[in-house]
């Protein structure tokens, strides 16, 4: 008798194990259709046994083996199998997370078929003219259709944002019609790449560096400057990989990069299958995307964090580009980091990795110091001036709405350039907050610990946090005052004072509320490059790896609202953050500028950030972790809990804090302690963090303790486990 060992999406330890007879070697890795409990579910074959410790009359019999895609292969599963390890999450749970959501039901993939659109003779006799003026996206799409008779859906949405309304409409004239075919099995053709720009002698070095790591394993810190030309290095080493016939894998912070990046790879390397991997993509792309990295036909991968448990069975080299971002942290189910998961991975396949950035996390940074990684710099720019960087002291001065007078003097004359100017403020929304003066009434969030921020064009509050919505009271709902005034600015705020101050001025504002509908930033980018527009308003999604060559001016808003945060992360995330957005000045002929906005301009900081100097300013930032004993000197873990009441979930860190003790050897257990944010969703939260200065220590500390928690009778307290926490 064959025994199966599953891994199932539950959140135990623990593999099942299922009588399996038709099952071979080539199986390990396949996904299985098993009863579990009272239902039908997905699970993984993790290895093929011929005894249980269940008893043979207890042994459920699997119901087929799903062989309609490849396995995983046993890189993959080694993998998953650590990072289940390291972050104490169940196996089964990792390796059902890392696949696509339509590879976890329990059907058959159907048949891969392929949609095209085709002209029809009534739209090869159609003529263009035929159609209004105003119609230049159907036009243009008619003309593409007439040049190339056939096209897919992905082509289709090259042309134009509405091309695909367009599409509707000449497929309803009878000008085009769709097809379904069967999908032949790609290959790969003969590799090319598109000639690049000549390189730095800074750049040169880091590019025979790297290639003359491939086949082994050797992490390098690429550390350049904003507009140094990272990412032609990236180009350059990829280029070299999928000579070799591997594949690359290259991870980005945000989904509002991955587009723009594409389609540069795309340029590059146009006869080299490349798909991308984000949360963005709909259940049919991301599954055909994965596939194809699986399957080997795709030789670029690129995505962000969740794209790093990607199968690539010819992996032959892995970049992180701005490896410091917050954004490669999951936060919630598997808290990893993807970053170091893309370490772990590279080493685990023996093969080089690339951390790219401006300003490296110091743990990179630190790694890097001692040797550890292999330390890249550029120190140039390429072909541009690093930015002016200037303070305006706001101290005692009397802002309008939150802008001061040099800044606005500066944006007048960039208009009389025809320059292009950004106003960075961190703050979506109108305001911050609502305030009745009369009585000091603030509009909180019901349901957490936060203000709720007004969004003057909806006339509503909203709470960044957990989405709660309420319309703005007309009066106080303490005294009934009718002098409501929002306190403090936010990118809504700080656009309508600017369009009062510049009426003739196009201003664009760019966060998470004007870019939430798919293809408006696509089409947003367009109009920027195009120089439609004349001021930018935005938060961080403006801040990371966009190259906009008329913007010369950067005006920065409320960037004290970080300088003395109590989280010890706080002045790092503020100093890469001004870097990022004072990179976007000057990437064209002329030199860009810089204005901070600061009631502190002699502050160490921004004395760092105006010599543009982030070695000298890691080095002071990591002598103060060592004496204050923060990582990258030691290593930590967060259990966190979250009840109805804030009691519970107290009480419940105290027992775990009590078992810790018992088991802790060189681990320093602090006491349970609120959560920085105490109330979200109507969820009190506490948190416990635990240290040790060595990792090893550390993590056999968490397996006992982790093992122990999780057999500890049902608790009121939902509670999670954070290695290495980011956010406290």
């Amino acid at each position: 008798m064959k025994i199966i060992r599953v891994g199932l999406d539950v959140p135990v330890a623990t593999l099942f194990d299922y009588r399996a007879d038709d099952v071979g070697a080539d199986d390990v890795g396949r996904r299985v259709v098993v009863p579990f409990r009272r239902k039908i579910v997905i699970g993984i074959i993790i290895e093929i046994a011929t005894v249980s410790a269940v008893p043979p009359h207890r042994l459920k019999a699997a119901l087929h083996v799903l062989r309609d895609s490849p396995a995983f292969l046993a890189d993959d599963l080694h993998l998953m199998k650590f990072a289940s390890d390291y972050y104490h999450h169940a196996y089964g749970a990792v390796l059902m997370s890392a696949l696509p959501a339509r590879l976890r039901r329990v059907h058959a993939l159907p048949r891969p078929v392929e949609t095209r659109f085709v002209l029809t003779a009534a739209g090869v006799s159609a003529d263009i003219d035929q159609l209004s003026a105003r119609a230049i996206v159907r036009r243009r799409l008619l003309a593409l259709f007439k040049q190339e008779r056939s096209l897919d859906a992905s082509t289709v949405k090259t042309v134009a944002p509405t091309a695909p309304a367009a599409l509707k409409q000449l497929v309803a004239c009878g000008w085009v019609e769709r097809q379904v075919i069967a999908a032949p099995t790609p290959a790969p053709g003969p590799h090319w790449a598109a000639a690049g720009p000549a390189l730095t002698l800074e750049q040169a070095e880091a590019v025979r560096a790297i290639c003359a790591s491939r086949g082994a394993f050797q992490p390098f810190l690429l550390l350049g400057v904003t507009s140094s030309g990272k990412t032609e290095v990236y180009l350059r080493v990829i280029d070299a990989v999928l000579a070799a016939g591997r594949q690359a894998l290259l991870l980005v912070p945000e989904i509002t990069l991955t587009p723009q990046l594409e389609a540069l790879v795309r340029e590059r390397f146009p006869s080299t299958p490349l798909v991308s991997l984000h949360s963005a993509l709909n259940e049919t792309e991301r599954l055909k995307h994965w596939l194809a990295a699986q399957a080997g036909y795709a030789r670029i991968v690129l995505g962000t964090r969740l794209a790093v448990l990607a199968p690539l069975p010819q992996l032959g080299i892995v970049i992180v580009d701005e490896e410091q971002d917050a954004s490669f942290k999951q936060m919630d189910g598997l808290r990893y980091s993807a970053r170091d998961l893309a370490i772990v991975r590279a080493q685990q396949r023996n093969v080089p990795i690339v951390l790219g950035s401006a300003t490296p996390a110091l743990e990179t940074y630190y790694n890097a110091a001692i040797g550890r990684y292999h330390l890249l710099s550029l120190t140039q720019r390429v072909n541009a001036a690093p930015p002016r960087i200037v303070c305006i002291s706001t101290r005692g001065e009397k802002l309008e709405n939150g802008l001061s007078q040099p800044l606005l003097a500066a944006i007048a004359a960039r208009l009389a350039r025809s320059e292009q100017t950004l106003v960075f403020i961190n703050r979506r929304g109108y305001a911050p907050v609502l305030m009745c003066h009369a009585c000091g009434w603030l509009s909180g969030c019901r349901r957490c610990s936060a203000q709720l921020v007004l969004h003057l064009r909806d006339r509503r509050l909203h709470c960044h946090h957990c989405g709660y919505q309420a319309p703005v009271p007309v009066t106080c709902p303490e005294c009934g005052n009718q002098e409501l005034a929002p306190l403090g600015q936010g990118t809504q705020r700080v656009e309508a004072a600017l369009a009062q101050h510049f009426p003739r001025a196009r201003i664009l504002r760019i966060d998470r509320d004007s870019t939430r509908r798919k293809l408006s930033w696509h089409a947003m980018r367009r109009r920027i490059h195009a120089r439609e527009i004349d001021i930018l308003v935005g938060t961080q999604i403006l801040a990371k790896g966009h190259d906009f060559p008329h913007l010369n001016l950067v005006g920065v808003v409320n960037a004290d609202s970080l300088l003395y945060s109590t989280d010890f992360r706080a002045p790092e995330r503020l100093f890469t953050l001004l870097t990022q957005v004072a990179g976007r000045a000057g990437r064209g002929d002329m030199q860009g500028e810089v204005l901070i906005q600061t009631e502190f301009p002699r502050h160490a900081l921004y004395a760092a950030l105006q010599r543009q100097d982030y070695a000298a300013f890691a080095r002071n930032l990591l002598a103060e972790r060592q004496q204050a004993g923060f990582p990258p000197f030691v290593y930590q873990a967060l259990l966190r809990a979250e009840a109805p009441k804030l009691e519970t979930a107290l009480a419940y860190l105290a027992r775990a804090a009590r078992l810790a003790r018992t088991l802790a050897q060189g681990v320093t257990i602090y006491d349970p302690v609120h959560a920085g944010m105490v109330r979200l969703a109507g969820r009190e939260r506490a948190q416990l963090l635990v240290q040790a200065e060595s990792r090893a220590r550390l993590q056999g500390f968490l397996a006992a303790w982790h093992a122990r928690l999780a057999a500890e009778p049902a608790t009121r307290a939902r509670w999670s486990l954070d290695v290495d926490p980011l956010e406290f």
